[in-house]
């Protein structure tokens, strides 16, 4: 395997559109020749996003709240509230309910 490296720093020029908010990846999916791993910061407002949305983790993902605050109601479990520096993590094909709170700033890595 080839080694691979790479860094980034946090810059709103750099955000582009994803699904939900905008995305600032780091790793993108693919690079390096890992197709199953990519990290980067994700930004959503309440505007963005005003209706809570269904989410499907599709790949392993483990999040990092840097700003903001975020409610995620489980298919299968008890909802919780994430604040500024609470984390979670998902398995791939997890289902949930999310419903942005306030402006978010996430840090994710999927794998």
């Amino acid at each position: 395997m080839t080694e691979y490296i790479t860094h980034g720093v946090r810059d709103d020029s750099k955000q582009e559109p994803f699904e939900v908010g905008t995305v600032q990846w780091i790793r993108r999916p693919g690079e390096g020749d890992r197709e199953g791993l990519s990290c980067g910061y994700w930004k959503v407002t309440p505007e963005e996003a005003p209706e809570a949305f269904d989410l499907v983790s599709h790949g392993d993902e483990t999040i990092l709240l840097l700003e903001g605050k975020i409610r995620i109601e489980p298919v299968d479990g008890e909802p919780f509230v994430l604040t500024a520096g609470s984390s979670a993590s998902f398995n791939d094909g997890s289902r949930s309910r999310w419903q942005i709170l306030e402006p978010v700033l996430e840090w994710f890595v999927y794998s």
